[in-house]
């Protein structure tokens, strides 16, 4: 029998890979790595005031992601700064001001469990809120996902079709902040971005559709948690690290097979 915590590890897992992979096929095809990397370093500020105000962590991330992409938008259109320059910016601000935050407030803090995560730690109450906001997510893209690949493909297009894009992709930015809050505690701050472009792009080279590319992300990334689950219990390793690892083994077998394939 499984011990209690590698199943709660094993199906938060599972919940963050499902919207992890579906979302990141945007990421990859928007080219927004960048903007993840950013989202994800402002989220220590967001563990930083839920220490500060006894809250859960989650949710002090959640609201900082959700102020720091408010900004984002904010600024970009005042036009002042170039995007890459703003994210430069405000990521490396928030990390800062986290950290010294942190310091700052005389407690105990295993900042390490932040930065590279702690899967093995889920509780069950945490399994519940990852449990729901995956469903919500899962839910969300259902109905928008036709919507938010042809505005991803050609946003004059959608235009012409009458489709809210700023609306769209509202949304897919509030997705994606709910998916940075959750995944912290999975393979921390650092490798979130990991969980979002390595799946999307290994099942790039194998798909043939969004669709098609959505469910076999989602299926490596599943796939990547298990593995690096026990792989790290098993050789005693981080876990957080583990799973990327698994995640860049995945995409190197898959890369030369799906040359083989298109020269077929």
């Amino acid at each position: 029998m499984f011990e209690s915590y590698l199943i709660n590890a094993l199906l938060a897992g599972i919940c963050v890979s499902l919207i992890g992979g579906a979302l990141g096929c945007f990421v990859v095809w928007k080219k927004m790595a960048y903007f993840g990397d950013s989202l994800s370093h402002s989220s220590l500020l967001g563990i930083a005031l839920g220490i500060a105000l006894g809250i859960n962590t989650t949710i002090g991330t959640f609201l900082v992601c959700l102020l720091f992409a408010s900004l984002l938008i904010f600024l970009q259109d005042k036009k002042i700064l170039s995007n890459d320059t703003l994210l430069g910016i405000l990521a490396h601000s928030s990390l800062s001001i986290g950290i010294v935050s942190i310091s700052l407030l005389n407690k105990k803090v295993n900042l390490g469990s932040y930065l590279f995560g702690d899967i093995l730690t889920v509780t069950p109450s945490e399994l519940i809120w990852f449990s729901f906001a995956t469903l919500f997510v899962l839910i969300i893209l259902y109905v928008i996902w036709d919507k938010l690949v042809l505005v991803t493909i050609d946003e004059s297009i959608a235009k012409a079709e009458r489709i809210n894009t700023s609306f769209i992709q509202l949304v897919f930015l509030f997705l994606l902040i709910i998916f940075v809050a959750t995944c912290v505690k999975i393979v921390g701050i650092l490798l979130i971005t990991s969980m979002l472009i390595i799946p999307a792009a290994s099942a790039r080279q194998i798909s043939s559709s969004p669709l098609q590319m959505g469910f076999v992300s989602s299926l490596i990334g599943v796939l990547s948690i298990i593995l690096g689950l026990f792989s790290s219990v098993k050789l005693d390793t981080p876990t957080g690290p583990t799973i990327i690892v698994m995640l860049v083994i995945i995409f190197a077998i898959i890369f030369p097979l799906s040359k083989k394939i298109n020269q077929t």
